[in-house]
């Protein structure tokens, strides 16, 4: 077949219809003739053997797509970090939880009579602190699951909603909110999260 790639590896050539085009191994194809096919650097390899087998040029990537990949991919990155930034500052509040619940059911341990505190106190550092945690927690996992679609050029309103929420979280939610709601007003970048169907 015209000789192995460099390395002892083969290119795996895959038979398909003649309306469609494929690549493998990044190497370029070219179409040379209507009983040809030229594989650049390597020789002459004839179809004959493969049937209907037409293949494409490896077309180098636009540098405005190499530089919307790039700031996704960092996004994606930095969205991860604040979900664990996030999850572990909620988990501060669990101190006021264990707190409150030592007001309630153990109120003698702070001292006798006059000296304990109120049931209340407790109750209410019980409600503050599992909701500081719920909102928290809820935050990190949203801030994750960002990260996730932006990876996978998924639910552009959502990511895009997600954004402008991390605004209010001064000051690196606020920094990472804008850059994004920047990348992702991109037409090029907003084409990466609907890609156009083939024709």
């Amino acid at each position: 077949m015209g000789g192995d790639l460099p390395g002892g590896l083969n290119p795996h050539l895959v038979i398909i219809p003649p309306s469609q085009l494929i690549w493998q191994w990044g190497w370029p194809w070219q179409r040379a003739s209507d009983s040809t096919l030229l594989l650049s650097r390597l020789g002459v390899v004839s179809p004959a053997a493969f049937g209907n087998l037409l293949v494409m040029d490896n077309a180098a990537p636009k540098p405005q797509q190499i530089l919307d990949d790039e700031h996704l991919r960092l996004l994606s990155i930095f969205y991860y970090v604040k979900g664990g930034i996030s999850a572990l500052f909620a988990c501060i509040p669990i101190l006021h939880v264990v707190l409150g619940l030592v007001f309630i059911i153990a109120p003698e341990v702070f001292g006798h009579g006059n000296n304990q505190p109120p049931a209340f106190v407790g109750l209410l550092l019980v409600m503050l602190g599992g909701f500081l945690i719920l909102f928290g927690w809820t935050f990190a996992v949203l801030a994750l699951i960002t990260g996730k679609c932006i990876a996978r050029r998924k639910q552009y309103t959502f990511c895009f909603v997600i954004a402008c929420v991390e605004c209010i979280s001064v000051p690196f939610g606020t920094v990472l909110g804008v850059f994004t709601i920047l990348v992702l007003n991109r037409q090029s970048v907003k084409e990466l999260f609907n890609p156009r169907p083939a024709a």
